[in-house]
């Protein structure tokens, strides 16, 4: 199945309200990290992938799936765009400092206590995005790079930069769909993001 949406967004900056908005809208099923982490084969492939298997972009790693948001795609963007070339790119975005606090909050503190060193929460997210530095200066200078990287790539056409907030109306002009009769959905808070992955993968 060819991807229709590619999120090129970090997690924790609104992915899994995207995932639950592009669901709604019809572009699901949307491929988020929980997809990961809930599923055996997905996260066996994806661990593989991370450790520098040769990825099946178009079949196997979005089997069944229409639109990807947060990790571990978003690390593979540029991948990504140039295997599906139709697909519209949704960049979910969030103040710098804000990111970071929620990173901390959530993804962080797990991350720390996590046993598995195979897990992708280790292997790819601290390891390859982070370089293995989880600190606050280093970790939001990643930040801001990657979002340049994407504004510098991604033709603006094609390219959508939706902050927190945003709502519905650009992102339904950006995939040229109505607007829903009902309000744009607020997911995953930290509380929320500790309970459903007590173990990160």
């Amino acid at each position: 199945m060819s991807l229709l949406v590619i999120g090129t967004g970090f997690g924790r900056a609104g992915t899994d309200s995207m995932r639950e908005a592009l669901n709604m809208l019809g572009f699901g099923p949307c491929h988020h990290m929980y997809e990961v982490t809930s599923n055996e084969t997905q996260k066996q492939r994806w661990r593989a992938v991370a450790k520098g298997a040769s990825p099946d972009w178009e079949e196997g790693l979005f089997e069944g799936y229409s639109s990807c948001v947060d990790w571990p795609s978003c690390y593979y963007w540029r991948e990504l765009i140039e295997a599906h070339p139709p697909a519209r790119v949704i960049h979910t975005d969030r103040s710098a400092e804000g990111w970071w606090h929620s990173i901390e909050s959530s993804f962080l503190s797990m991350s720390r206590a996590a046993m598995d060193p195979d897990s992708l929460g280790v292997v790819l997210i601290a390891g390859k995005v982070f370089g293995g530095r989880m600190e606050r200066a280093h970790a939001i200078s990643v930040y801001e790079a990657h979002r340049r990287d994407v504004l510098a790539t991604v033709p603006p056409d094609r390219l959508l930069v939706h902050a927190l907030g945003d709502g519905w109306e650009p992102l339904c002009r950006h995939l040229g769909v109505p607007v829903p009769d009902q309000p744009y959905p607020q997911r995953n808070s930290s509380e929320e993001f500790r309970s459903r992955m007590a173990t990160p993968d």
